[in-house]
């Protein structure tokens, strides 16, 4: 009996000892777990941009927050009509959307002022800033094989494609897919605008 005693003795102390001290290592590693967790998904999972001027109006605001999912394209292509951000023509983290991709002949324009790509207009009502045309500077590019073709949509008042063709050359203004960060798929900030950000039926005509 005294045998018996003496051993729940021990197993007693023992937990009281194990008690807090356990708890406090367990809170510290869980912790732990979790920023590392967080700094890979920032890293290399889901990262957070907010919009630093007018050229992407009105689908995004001044000061809105976007996520962007940077694995999005490593499994599939670049898409018509994603809202990207990438690294821009000054080496700055830059948004703007995917008019047309490498292999696309993009021109502006044909007879009712509309951007073709490989021939077929492309309808912007539904992103377009009100009362901007698709452009009012003439282009007809074809675009190179793993490169992009980008443009705001607040088309009057947008550094996109379209301003950089003689700077570039070589490239008439297009992006490389490998500076693509990711697409942007959610809007969360301010919470009175969060929505998804789609992409337009219209890209879903061009061939």
């Amino acid at each position: 009996m005294a045998n018996t005693e003496k051993k729940n003795k021990k197993l007693d102390k023992r937990g009281e000892a194990a008690g807090p001290s356990s708890g406090f290592r367990d809170t510290v590693l869980f912790a732990g777990i979790g920023l590392v967790i967080a700094i890979l998904i920032h890293t290399f999972v889901l990262q957070s941009f907010y919009i630093p001027s007018e050229s992407m109006q009105n689908t995004l605001q001044v000061n809105d927050r976007v996520i962007v999912n940077k694995l999005a394209y490593r499994f599939g292509p670049v898409q018509r009509g994603d809202i990207v951000v990438f690294k821009g023509w000054d080496g700055e983290d830059t948004i703007k959307r995917v008019i047309a991709v490498g292999g696309d002949r993009v021109k502006c324009c044909d007879a009712k002022g509309r951007i073709t790509i490989n021939g077929e207009p492309l309808d912007e009502t539904e992103y377009l800033y009100p009362g901007d045309d698709p452009s009012q500077r003439r282009f007809d590019v074809k675009v190179p094989a793993g490169r992009l073709w980008l443009m705001g949509d607040h088309r009057s008042n947008s550094l996109d494609s379209r301003s950089h063709m003689e700077r570039d050359d070589r490239y008439l203004g297009t992006v490389s897919e490998e500076d693509v960060i990711g697409r942007a798929f959610v809007r969360y900030w301010p919470p009175s605008r969060v929505s998804l950000l789609s992409r337009p039926d219209a890209f879903s005509a061009i061939r």
